[in-house]
């Protein structure tokens, strides 16, 4: 199932297939995807990059807030870090992407895999993989510092 692109919030990067490892509720999960996108909240002249959980409740896309259980936090988390780690070479790309292969990497979880991806769906993704590039580049002395602090409290805890 395809998370939708015709809302507020605009995705870029996202996993269509988190229902498969969604912890405890792995393969029977109304969260069906993670994004990566611009945000909803945007005011003209300013992007800021969001997260998304996005949840389907068998007959809509639901608008509900939703708390985040830990490894929800922590496969966000993996999709910040993959999703950074693509965009340090997706300038030797003209649009920032292959359209012939979306697909950035499959990350093995709970004997299935994440699969984070472009977002071909959305129609508007050549302009906002640009934004998103941007922004990502723009907080990229913020979210530096947080990634350093979880690489360093990770080693802490002997990972």
């Amino acid at each position: 199932m395809n998370i939708p692109t015709t809302l507020k919030h605009k995705p870029v990067i996202v996993s269509e297939n988190y229902e498969n490892i969604d912890g405890r509720q792995a393969y029977h999960s109304e969260t069906k995807g993670l994004s990566l996108g611009l945000a909803q909240w945007n005011d003209r002249g300013k992007v800021d990059i969001s997260a998304k959980v996005w949840r389907y409740t068998g007959e809509k896309w639901s608008r509900q807030s939703e708390e985040l259980p830990l490894h929800r936090v922590l496969d966000l988390a993996i999709l910040v870090c993959r999703s950074k780690l693509y965009f340090r070479e997706a300038y030797r790309m003209e649009k920032l992407y292959d359209p012939q292969k979306p697909v950035i990497d499959r990350v093995g979880l709970q004997g299935d895999a994440m699969t984070v991806e472009i977002c071909t769906g959305n129609e508007k993704i050549d302009e906002d993989i640009k934004l998103f590039s941007q922004a990502l580049s723009n907080d990229d002395e913020m979210l530096s510092e947080r990634l350093k602090m979880l690489s360093d409290i990770l080693k802490k805890m002997g990972y």
